[in-house]
């Protein structure tokens, strides 16, 4: 680790004021949990010279119910996201992503805002200075090559929060607040297919809170991934899938990934199930079609074709046990 470069901290106590600091100065980054923020910064990824605390705002850290749903503040840390019943009970499939991110330590601190905009990740990129330096710099950080494709003109740094995915599977909407005032999009719309940029958000946007339907409150799902180190690893690669069935047909089925893409990604094609029983054969199509849609690249210290057999074999493991 580098130390702790100097930079202006700031500690608005509204949204309104955290606003107002992201207009007068642009380039300021946002922190709440910092437990990977602050890691980036102490590797010198960040540089910030100005940083925006926003645990000091309280209105991102409510959880409300209303007629629409469940609105989770963006503030509300990974472990009240875990252990809240509501969400437990009616959308098991986020409380499980939260309780699985890194270590119970990490969720104590790490936020939903702050998980859902997570920094893209890459075996190049997340590395202390002198290495980065000696390796020679990355698309991403100061270089022009992205290592990872060479030949190619993108960066292929992998989303790997957990949240995101759990959330899709739900329709999630993420609402988001600015100078201009508050705006409320698919929180899929708020991810591109881009290491460099996987966030559509404007640089005066911060993510306010996040609701989940009504209509799909008590729908079963599952999250799971895989990783090396149970206690403190991001995701190598991991799945969500909602599923309901009804006189052993699906009526309704969504999956999503995690780590595999710089986004996280909702699998296509999933409607032409409906209707149709899970026998071991369908398991089978729908976990080829997981695989082949995922697009894991050499991110990671463990190879792409693992990391796509893996997310496939995961997607079919869920679906069974929810089907059954």
């Amino acid at each position: 680790m580098e130390y702790m470069p100097n930079f202006q901290l700031h500690r608005p106590e509204t949204p309104e004021e955290a606003i107002k600091l992201l207009n007068e100065q642009p380039e300021a980054k946002l922190v709440a949990g910092g437990t990977d923020m602050i890691v980036n910064v102490r590797r010198g990824i960040e540089q910030p010279k100005n940083l925006i605390d926003l645990s000091s705002i309280n209105q991102l850290k409510e959880i409300t119910e209303s007629n629409d749903g469940l609105r989770i503040g963006a503030g509300v840390t990974l472990n009240k996201v875990a252990t809240t019943a509501l969400i437990k009970k009616g959308y098991p499939a986020v409380a499980e992503a939260a309780s699985s991110v890194a270590g119970g330590t990490h969720q104590q601190y790490g936020t939903l805002g702050g998980n859902l905009c997570l920094d893209t990740r890459c075996l190049f990129y997340n590395q202390s200075e002198w290495w980065r330096q000696s390796n020679d710099y990355c698309m991403k950080e100061r270089g022009d090559v992205c290592h990872v494709a060479p030949g190619g003109k993108r960066c292929f740094a992998a989303f790997s929060g957990d949240v995101a995915p759990a959330m899709l599977v739900y329709t999630a909407e993420v609402e988001l607040l600015s100078s201009r005032g508050i705006r409320r999009i698919p929180l899929a719309e708020m991810y591109q297919n881009d290491g460099m940029n996987h966030l559509t958000l404007a640089p005066d946007e911060l993510v306010s809170a996040v609701h989940l339907p009504r209509t799909l409150n008590g729908t079963p799902s599952r999250y799971e991934k895989v990783r090396i180190r149970g206690s403190i690893d991001f995701p190598l690669a991991g799945a969500a899938v909602r599923l309901k069935m009804n006189c052993g047909k699906v009526e309704d089925i969504s999956i999503a990934l995690t780590g595999v893409n710089p986004f996280p990604q909702i699998i296509k094609g999933t409607d032409e199930y409906i209707g149709k029983a899970l026998n071991d054969e369908g398991l089978d199509i729908l976990r080829d079609s997981v695989r082949k849609q995922a697009k894991p690249m050499k991110t990671t210290t463990v190879a792409p074709w693992y990391r796509r057999r893996v997310i496939g074999a995961l997607a079919r493991k869920l679906i069974k046990e929810l089907a059954a």
